[in-house]
Parts: structure tokens; sequence; C-alpha cells
């Protein structure tokens, strides 16, 4: 009994401190038009990190691929309008879907039903251009 005691603390206590870096957000959306519910449980951490790897635009989609994990991720800029994104990518690499190796600053957003990993992107610097030796 006071293993379990002891447990289920540490457990309270570990979450406690682990809930300082990160936001929990459970989003239930219904379509009215639509008889099946989404769920979507969101995990957004609070801490920023710097990122290198490859900024690739594409169909209206930003990704990214980590340089050191090869691990590819949504991209969101919160602070940028899309459509001057959009024009700065294609202005830089002169077309869709070619690599611009990058320096992303941010936090991640994982949506854990989805599978789908999001960089929220703070600040990015563009460090070289695939191909153009600039």
């Amino acid at each position: 009994m006071i293993n379990k005691i002891n447990q289920i603390a540490l457990f309270v206590s570990l979450f406690v401190l682990c809930s300082c870096s990160i936001q929990f957000q459970i989003n239930t959306e219904v379509d009215a038009s639509s008889d099946a519910h989404d769920i979507n449980i969101v995990v957004e951490s609070t801490q920023k990190n710097d990122y290198i790897g490859w900024w690739i635009y594409g169909e209206g989609t930003h990704i990214f691929k980590d340089e050191s994990t090869l691990e590819e991720w949504y991209l969101e800029f919160p602070n940028e309008d899309t459509e001057q994104l959009k024009e700065l990518y294609l202005a830089v690499c002169e077309m869709e879907y070619f690599p611009m190796e990058c320096k992303m600053r941010g936090h991640f957003r994982n949506n854990i039903i989805n599978k789908h990993k999001t960089l929220i992107v703070h600040t990015f610097e563009i460090l070289y251009i695939q191909g153009c030796g600039e």
C-alpha cells in the first residue's frame, strides 16, 4: 500500500515538473456536416531550440528535414505572412521543392492522434542554397 502511494506521489511530482515546459491541449471539433467526431490530442513544448536542416516548399506546404536526425516536420510560421514566405522561398530557390539550408529556432507541436509533428518557427536564418554555391 505504501509502495503504491509512493509511486503515485512520484508520478504526480514528475508530471508537475514536466508540465512547466509542456502545454497540453485537447481539441474536440464537431463537423456539422458529418456524423464523425474528430478528437485531437496536441502536446506542445514551450522550450525553443535551434535546428539546422533543409527548408522545402511545394504545393502550399512547408516542411523541414533535420540535418542530424533526417526527420521531416511540418513548418508553421506564426509571426510571418504565408504569402510573403512563399514569395521569399521562390525568389531564393527559383522553384518549388528545391532545398534551402536553414537554421530554424522554434518549438514543437505534436498531434498524437494523427502523428503530425510541426516545428513552430519563431526565427530563421538562410545558411546555404543547394546547388548555388552561395
